[in-house]
């Protein structure tokens, strides 16, 4: 499984990148999340403009066999949904470029990094 260094990531399978703004991030999910759900085919999220805290449900994916609710990583306003999602399987081939699935302006940019490491990752999943 692949897990970059360059992000950080929560217990719930989300990952998140903070942009070079530093209060702008992409949030999705894991690769580990995605090869648990199987065949993604849709994905929906609360629309842009949405002010949404940590741990709150932000949006879902629905897979062949299951919907998983997607959590925020952090507080924030969604200021951008990845338009690639109308081939919601994208999540499965690209979860970490492509796939993105919103762009957050981060409440506290220092909360990101309060998140799990990748080493912090592969061990709350057992890799």
């Amino acid at each position: 499984m692949n897990f970059p260094d360059n992000l950080r990531y929560t217990k719930d399978h989300e990952w998140i990148l903070l942009l070079e703004d530093g209060v702008t991030a992409l949030v999705g999910i894991t690769d580990f999340a995605q090869s648990e759900l199987g065949d993604i085919v849709f994905v929906e999220t609360k629309p842009v403009g949405t002010k949404i805290e940590a741990h709150e449900v932000f949006g879902t994916v629905e897979a062949v066999k299951t919907v998983a609710d997607l959590y925020a990583p952090v507080g924030g306003e969604i200021v951008g949904v990845n338009e690639a999602l109308d081939a919601a399987e994208i999540v499965n081939s690209s979860p970490y470029e492509d796939g993105w699935i919103v762009k957050l302006k981060v409440d506290s940019p220092d909360a990101v990094g309060a998140l799990l490491s990748p080493s912090d990752y592969r061990t709350l999943i057992g890799e």
